[in-house]
């Protein structure tokens, strides 16, 4: 069983019928997804980017961590069963086994994008608009957050007062 699921066991669970949508592009529900078992669709822009199976995979984890709409949307294949979570950024914060499971993840989904543009660089290189790849390679790899993560209030340290 994937860490994620045993720390999650005790988690709400929902049954997804087939063709039910999980997650809708530029909805917000404030809710995370881990998948129990069954088969989704992750589309985009009315495009299929992925089918996925594997238990473990994590769905509205963007939308938590930076408080946005859903960027794709997410549906059932099959009947397919879910672990629901309600206040994903607290589960974060507070879940080491889960924390770093998705920062896997979002650096394998990082790592994949990265290698995509550069192929596609490649196979357009001596094109004009080739630059804009470089643009976005650019802006992946060095970009720097503009929103802070706060630190829980337990390891905030108060304001020093000087005399």
């Amino acid at each position: 069983m994937a860490p994620i699921l045993e720390a999650l066991r005790d988690y709400p669970v929902r049954t997804f019928a087939a063709g039910e949508d999980i997650l809708v592009q530029n909805g917000r529900t404030g809710l995370m997804f881990v998948l129990l078992d069954g088969a989704v669709e992750v589309i985009k822009d009315e495009v299929r980017l992925d089918t996925v199976t594997q238990p473990g995979a994590i769905y509205g984890d963007l939308s938590a961590l930076l408080d946005v709409p859903h960027t794709a949307t997410v549906r059932a294949l099959r009947e397919s069963r879910m672990h629901v979570v309600t206040n994903p950024r607290a589960l974060l914060q507070e879940n080491t086994v889960i924390c770093f499971q998705l920062c896997e993840l979002l650096a394998r989904r990082l790592d994949g994008l990265a290698k995509y543009l550069v192929d596609v660089k490649k196979q357009y290189e001596g094109h004009d608009h080739i630059g804009m790849v470089d643009n976005v390679l650019e802006t992946l790899m060095n970009r720097q957050p503009r929103k802070r993560v706060t630190p829980p209030p337990s390891t905030v340290r108060g304001p020093e007062v000087l005399d």
